[in-house]
């Protein structure tokens, strides 16, 4: 009986899975972009109305690469090694006899501390990417930001207006 459960279980999750694969597959280009992208505060864009010396040009790309290469050496097998052992942990935690609700707090709170971690990194970067602008120019891409804001605010969500 128990082996018998364990197939079911294995032929309903592992359908499950490979769909979710291909629809994140199925993203496009895009797909890191939320609905409300373009209502983001801080874009290229954005920094070309800054009117840039060459010079912090220079430097934001050269951040913005650095970034970019950090992103794909560093990690690239930590990433996939981390995500097969956070796979295998999900398919013990499921597959298992009995639900263990310590197991899945557990397995819960490391998600959220990765999360943190990577937004930290992430507003770490962003900080730096500042740092290079002279205090007007910090004022001025404040004014646009609330600027974007209050157009993003006005013209509402755009998911929302395709089902209208």
């Amino acid at each position: 009986m128990k082996m018998a459960k364990k197939l079911v279980l294995a032929a309903v999750i592992l359908p499950l899975t490979l769909s979710t694969a291909s629809v994140f597959a199925f993203g496009g280009k895009e797909q890191h972009k939320g609905p409300n992208d373009k209502c983001s505060g801080f874009d290229r864009g954005m920094m070309q109305q800054l009117d840039l010396t060459s010079d912090q040009q220079a430097k934001l790309k050269e951040m913005r690469e650095a970034n970019r290469e950090a992103m794909k050496g560093e990690h690239k097998g930590q990433r996939q090694a981390k995500m097969k052992a956070h796979h295998d942990k999900v398919q013990a935690l499921m597959l298992a006899e009995n639900f263990d609700a310590a197991a899945a707090n557990e397995l819960a709170k490391e998600m959220v501390d990765q999360q943190v971690a990577h937004r930290v990194n992430m507003l770490e970067k962003r900080h730096d990417m500042m740092s290079v602008l002279t205090p007007e120019q910090k004022a001025k891409l404040q004014t646009l930001q609330q600027d974007r804001m209050q157009k993003c605010m006005e013209n509402g969500p755009k998911h929302m207006k395709k089902n209208s």
